[in-house]
């Protein structure tokens, strides 16, 4: 297995999982404890590597204006995307109507809307007021802005604030290394998540609902090969075919966990070696976008809504189509960091074009199959963004040492 490359291992534990989950059924449960143990040793990296990475590109970058920069950047690449992937939900939607002809009965307890946060209250829950309470909750937006202001205040304070940056600079380098030790078990991880999804929803659940599983998944893919192959090749003269294939292996974790947050010290790590991205752009676009950049989520909205809206026989006007593209649009950041994420946007796209929240529990039952593939294009959408900004950085100071990207 050492002479076969963790891409090609990942990939033939994927297939192994769907083959065996099919063939075994539910009983193959027994394996969940070998993916929830994966899920664990990615999941205590997060914390200390974003802290880390992010402290390390603020303060490495040296320059408050070049923050601002990328920041504008990252979130105008974010929110176009978020709004072009709930366009193409709706308008594969509209012409493959994934709800006329179900005869599906609602259960009002099959799915329970949680409150939707205020703008006002979203933006506050942004600060912490205990940064070391917001790392013992991973509270992501919270630890973004605690280390967004170390890295600020580092550079400002210069070289008494030395000692600092070498601290944070040796914990980045180390959980850099975890991760590389932690990926040496994700076969058997991606083995042991994904096996017991594929036992527990045979045909039974899918069938009734196959339209919109596959709309949802059409949709995501032509997302991915429209949108950010564009992206990178057209913005970052990036070939998109390595693209993919670089990013391949966090997404196929990602489509494994349902977890964006999960997987990003593995996002990190195949962005910068095998995209090219600096430490300096991914520590600052990647944690920013495991939070707040929703693309296949928006897209699963816009389709989850008329898919609703067909069911219950509305006919959603054109007005109110485009109101699910700019709620489902800030609805990706207005979410951000609030457990739920997903049912939350959903709940305040339904609520803005006046449908019963009930319908929720019409998608509850197939929403983890949903989730899947929607994760893994907010994955593969947060690298895209690296690349892209990162293809910005290097146009912007023409500087020859940065040109990772320039000569692929």
């Amino acid at each position: 297995m050492r002479k076969i490359g963790l891409l090609t291992q990942i990939l033939i534990a994927f297939v192994l999982a769907i083959i065996v989950g099919v063939i075994v059924g539910p009983s193959i449960e027994v394996v969940k404890p070998l993916g929830d143990l994966f899920l664990r040793l990615i999941k205590f990296i997060i914390v200390p590597l974003v802290l880390a990475s992010l402290v390390i590109g603020i303060a490495g970058t040296g320059d408050i204006k070049r923050i601002g920069r990328m920041g504008g950047i990252t979130f105008a690449y974010y929110l176009i995307t978020t709004a072009i992937a709930v366009i193409i939900g709706l308008i594969l939607a509209n012409i493959f109507k994934p709800g006329s002809g179900l005869n599906l009965t609602i259960s009002e307890e099959a799915a329970e809307p949680k409150e939707v946060p205020g703008v006002i209250d979203t933006l506050l829950n942004i600060i912490p007021t205990n940064p070391i309470q917001s790392m013992v909750d991973a509270n992501m937006l919270q630890i973004i802005f605690f280390a967004l202001f170390l890295g600020v205040a580092i550079t400002l304070v210069g070289d008494r604030a030395k000692p600092v940056y070498d601290f944070f600079d040796g914990l980045a380098e180390i959980m850099y290394k975890i991760t590389h030790i932690v990926m040496k078990v994700a076969p058997i991880g991606i083995f042991g998540l994904i096996a017991p999804v594929v036992g527990q929803y045979g045909a039974s659940v899918l069938l009734p609902l196959i339209k919109l599983i596959l709309v949802v998944y059409i949709g995501c893919i032509l997302h991915a090969l429209i949108v950010y192959s564009s992206s990178v090749k057209f913005l970052a003269n990036y070939s998109p075919v390595k693209f993919f294939k670089g990013i391949l292996p966090a997404s196929l974790v990602a489509f494994s966990s349902s977890s964006s947050s999960a997987t990003l010290p593995i996002t990190i790590q195949n962005t910068e070696e095998n995209l090219g991205v600096s430490k300096k752009v991914s520590s600052f676009v990647l944690p920013l976008g495991a939070t707040i950049n929703m693309d296949g989520t928006a897209l699963y909205q816009g389709v989850c809504v008329l898919f609703i809206a067909q069911f219950l026989g509305v006919d959603l006007s054109f007005t109110q189509q485009l109101i699910i593209v700019l709620t489902a649009t800030l609805a990706s950041i207005g979410t951000a960091g609030v457990p739920g994420a997903g049912l939350i946007m959903l709940t305040m796209v339904i609520t803005a074009v006046g449908l019963p929240l009930e319908a929720l529990a019409l998608v509850a039952g197939v929403d983890r199959v949903l989730d899947m593939i929607r994760t893994s294009i907010n994955v593969t959408g947060d690298a895209s963004a690296a690349v892209v900004v990162q293809a910005f950085e290097i146009s912007k100071e023409r500087n020859p040492r940065d040109d990772s990207l320039s000569n692929m």
